[in-house]
């Protein structure tokens, strides 16, 4: 065992832990856990280490005491894993193993952080009473105090914790394909319709200042004015690797690399568009929230589904739901792994969908071909004709 990481870890496994997050798994295979996170918690008065493993689909939970959890995360990193993040209220680490087994630890003093930053760390180790948020409550944030969730001392404004709730939302669905991104080189996003851009910077700012990765994100939108004072923002923060561009997405182009396309209420069609761009430039990692949907709206139409249609609001929701469940089997048929994951959303409706989309290692032809074969299919059955659908059977973007 590397004496740094023992050392590291009889440092900070105790009351002052944050979390610690294991990746990067040795067996990728399903039957195994792809990410494990550890953190304290209060049960009965005593403090306690909570174990979340993910594995597939599947979330189990187990608590444990600080020695016991001390063997478990050596056993583990030793054993399963390449990656172990640590964050603790005296220091940040990252341990890193090679292939050949050697292990790298990083670690990071981070300065004492104020009282009242304190005082809700040990508040958000209760057990299931207070969530803890990847941006926390009493760690001021530029960017949330200008967006006005924030006070100038990290206070959430109680009117704005809705929109507080939906930006840590997404930056866990980011935490969750943390794995997928390259760690030694620039890791290249590009997001199509950013708009005001309030994830962009959230994104951003997880990558770059919390969790260290070089980061480069370009911002994409139609409006002038809105990427005009994006720009001003990003230079006001210092975030010169984050960029914001007028144009379209359909039109757009990207040279070299993307590692991951996110695209945030995109309009109808234009999230089809989106995502065809990142099918084409075969990206690591999609995330995708459409917005409105009309397309399948007004193509759908099926004789045993006539007595349903009818109803105006049923044949919008089944419209949304056919063409988000369509989409990811496409992506599917292009060799990604995808999601469809519930996603708070304040400003459009109350709850949206999320597409996740991470591209397999190994292709499947087989399965990729039969998974095309049956939205086909479906295509026909409800005599719709779905962008995506169109664009993919249009090139060699859709031969699979």
């Amino acid at each position: 065992m590397n004496e740094q990481f023992k050392a590291l870890l009889q440092d900070t496994v105790d009351s002052g832990l944050y979390q610690i997050i294991l990746s990067n798994p040795r067996n990728k295979g399903e039957a195994s856990p792809f990410k494990i996170k550890i953190r304290p918690v209060l049960v009965r008065e005593k403090i306690v280490f909570q174990e979340t493993v993910y594995q597939g689909t599947k979330v189990f939970h187990e608590n444990y005491e600080g020695s016991s959890m001390i063997d478990r995360i050596e056993e583990k990193v030793t054993q399963e894993f390449r990656q172990c993040e640590v964050e603790h209220k005296t220091c940040r680490a990252v341990v890193l193993v090679s292939k050949k087994g050697k292990m790298t630890v990083r670690r990071k003093q981070t300065p004492k952080d104020v009282e009242q930053a304190e005082e809700v760390r040990k508040m958000q180790m209760s057990h299931n009473r207070v969530k803890r948020y990847i941006l926390e409550e009493g760690i001021p944030v530029p960017f949330l105090i200008d967006l006005g969730i924030q006070t100038a001392d990290g206070k959430i404004v109680r009117a704005r914790y809705d929109k507080f709730r939906q930006i840590n939302r997404f930056l866990e669905f980011i935490e969750d394909i943390l794995p997928t991104l390259p760690k030694e080189e620039t890791v290249r996003i590009l997001d199509f319709g950013c708009g005001k851009s309030y994830l962009t910077f959230a994104m951003y700012y997880y990558l770059h200042c919390l969790q260290e990765y070089d980061v480069e994100i370009t911002g994409l939108d139609l409006k002038e004015d809105v990427i005009i004072n994006c720009s001003r923002l990003a230079g006001k923060y210092g975030y010169e690797k984050l960029s914001f561009l007028k144009g379209d997405i359909a039109d757009y182009e990207m040279k070299g690399r993307v590692d991951m396309v996110v695209t945030l209420h995109a309009c109808d069609t234009a999230t089809d568009y989106a995502l065809l761009k990142a099918v084409r430039w075969n990206v690591k990692v999609i995330l995708s929230v459409p917005c409105c949907q009309h397309e399948v709206n007004r193509q759908i139409c099926n004789k045993e589904l006539a007595s349903v249609l009818r109803y105006g609001i049923i044949k919008e929701r089944m419209s949304a739901l056919i063409t988000d469940a369509v989409r990811a089997e496409l992506l599917e048929a292009q060799g990604y792994e995808t999601s469809i994951l519930e996603f708070i959303d304040m400003e459009h409706t109350p709850k949206n969908l999320l597409i996740r989309a991470v591209r397999r290692s190994a292709k499947e032809a087989g399965k990729m071909q039969q998974r095309m074969e049956e939205v086909i299919h479906l295509a026909e059955y409800l005599q719709i004709e779905p962008t995506l659908l169109k664009l993919l059977a249009k090139g060699d973007e859709g031969r699979v």
